[in-house]
């Protein structure tokens, strides 16, 4: 229960964080390009590859600061970065087929499912 919290906890700084990152992005560049969600993105995302290689695998960080910081405070940040790290992971094994079709298809698939949902939300009404 007490790792379920901290993924919480971690989450909701990431989300405020993210939120933060958005509003300054819109105040600063207007509405015209997702400029936030795009630098949430890559800064979370490398924000990750630094956290897991120095914290996690130099220095041995503990179990719940890798839950409070990777899975929940980059997580409620940008689940960009947690896919990026699954794709850094499979690349660093070798598995050259597998990221490729999990790149693609992560992708491809989101935007379709994105546009299947919105015409299935605005055929229904």
């Amino acid at each position: 229960m007490f790792h379920l919290f901290l993924v919480a906890l971690g989450g909701a700084v990431g989300a405020s964080l993210r939120h933060l990152v958005n509003l300054s992005a819109l105040r600063l560049a207007g509405p015209n390009f997702p400029w936030g969600t795009m630098a949430v993105n890559i800064v979370g995302s490398f924000a990750m590859g630094v956290f897991i290689e120095l914290l996690a695998r130099r220095f041995n960080a503990s179990s719940e600061l890798r839950l409070f910081v990777a899975t929940g405070m980059l997580g409620g940040f940008t689940t960009f970065s947690a896919f990026s790290l699954d794709v850094a992971v499979l690349w660093e094994r070798g598995q050259t087929l597998p990221v490729i079709g999990y790149t693609v298809v992560s992708v491809v698939g989101s935007i379709l499912a994105i546009f299947l949902g919105l015409w299935l939300a605005r055929s229904a009404g």
